[in-house]
Formats: C-alpha cells, sequence, structure tokens
C-alpha cells in the first residue's frame, strides 16, 4: 500500500524543525518493519502577518510503501510521534494520503497551489480531507498544522514543487564530474538546466559547492545546473534554492 505522510508546524525558534521530526518518523516506520519509506520533500507555503509559523512556514512530505494491514498502525504511530515531539505552542497536524484511494486527486493538488499562494483555512483544509478520503488530524495547539500537512500532500502529488530534505557531498568546489557520476553520488534521478534543458550523461558538471542539493520536479529528485561562460555546466549555491 502505497502512501503519502505529510506534517506541518512541530517545532519553535531554536528547536529540531519539522523535517527533522519527519526523518525521525519514516525510520520509525521501517525500524518497526511497517514498511520502506522515500525520501522527504519540503514544501514552501505562503507567509503572511496572519499565517503563525517558526521561521518559513513549510510542511513535510514522504512516500511509504506500507506491509498489508500497517495503515491503522502506522497512523497512530505518526499522531504518538507528534504528541511526543511537538514543541510548546506549536500546532502540529498530520496528513495520511493512501495514493489509489484519494478521491478527486486535482482537489488535492489544486489546495495545495493555493496555500503557496494565499490565506486557506481549517475548516477548507477538513472539508477537503472528507471529500478526498484522506486522513487528517491536529495534535495540539491551534491544530492550525493541518492546513500545511494536506497542502503538503497536495504538492507532493503535483510532482514539480519543493526541495528535497538535506544536502549531499559531491566533491570540492571547483572539482568537475560527468553528470551519470554526479547522479550516482547524490541519488539524484535527473540533472538539468534551469530552463530544463536536457544534460547529458556524459557532459561534465563542475561543482560550485562541496554540497549539492535537488529539488523534486518532474516527480524525481533532480539536480539543477546553469551554464557558466568559462565552466560549462555548474551545479547552484545553496541560497539560489530558496525559491523551490
Amino acid at each position: 500500500m502505497r502512501v503519502l505522510i505529510a506534517i506541518d508546524d512541530t517545532d519553535s525558534l531554536g528547536t529540531p524543525g519539522t523535517g527533522h521530526h519527519a526523518e525521525a518518523l519514516r525510520q520509525k516506520i521501517e525500524a518497526l518493519g511497517l514498511g520502506t519509506t522515500r525520501y522527504i520533500t519540503r514544501h514552501q507555503l505562503y507567509v503572511h502577518e496572519e499565517v503563525p509559523y517558526t521561521s518559513h512556514n513549510s510542511a513535510m512530505c514522504f512516500e511509504a510503501e506500507l506491509v498489508c494491514g500497517a495503515l491503522a498502525q502506522v497512523i497512530a504511530l505518526a499522531q504518538e510521534h507528534l504528541l511526543e515531539v511537538s514543541e510548546e505552542g506549536s500546532d502540529p497536524g498530520l496528513c495520511v494520503a493512501v495514493r489509489d484511494q484519494i478521491q478527486g486527486l486535482e482537489r488535492l493538488i489544486a489546495f495545495g497551489r493555493q496555500a503557496k499562494a494565499g490565506l486557506v483555512t481549517k475548516a477548507m483544509a477538513y472539508e477537503l480531507a472528507e471529500s478526498t478520503k484522506v486522513h487528517l488530524s491536529e495534535h495540539g495547539g491551534t491544530g492550525g498544522g493541518v492546513i500545511g500537512a494536506i497542502a503538503g500532500v497536495g504538492l507532493r502529488l503535483n510532482g514539480h514543487d519543493g526541495r528535497i530534505k538535506g544536502k549531499i557531498y559531491a566533491g570540492a568546489a571547483g572539482d568537475s564530474l560527468k553528470a551519470a557520476e554526479l547522479k550516482k553520488v547524490t541519488g539524484a534521478e535527473r540533472v538539468c538546466g534551469l530552463d530544463g534543458s536536457h544534460v547529458d550523461d556524459s557532459d561534465q558538471v563542475g561543482l560550485c559547492e562541496d554540497m549539492v542539493k535537488m529539488v523534486y520536479l518532474n516527480w524525481e529528485r533532480t539536480i539543477l545546473v546553469h551554464q557558466d561562460e568559462a565552466r560549462g555546466w555548474m551545479t547552484l549555491p545553496k541560497n539560489a534554492y530558496k525559491c523551490y
């Protein structure tokens, strides 16, 4: 059973972030033999004075392939996890969607886009959860994290949004390696230009920094590169990913 699990609003300033807690939940699911999980995507939501958030207002989502009959146990595990790790003053929310049981996939995706562009409400989030048949629950504070949680699922399903959590050492800054080797080292599925242009596996790619980040584009872990007049294809600096 393929599911998407998203959480939001678990932290406060100076404490481990929601991405840290999502990674811990992934590890718990696998350690208990409930399924296998894939990488976490970070989805940026609308930043506005009326929206309470810690630092960036972003939701975290990951996929899991659950063993037969494990869905209820995983939901309970995720709820217990949020109650255990969420900081005082946070408003944590959880969304769990069974991929082949979603009713009205496009509505979920549309809500995710809406949550990136403007204000949405808890009432809208719960109405959407009921109509699309996904689990949505709140676990402290105002429970406002349910908005980000269900938006995170919608944006992951969209396939063209978010940054892959973490960064990977690919070599010393200034080094150059073939795109195929860069993918092998980082686990990326694609390397492409900022305009979507294809980068051949045999093309050389220079490292702007020793660490490489990836974005979630075309449902794949993607490394973005740009053309430098003197050096050819180059990876992007970390701050260039802030818009994703």
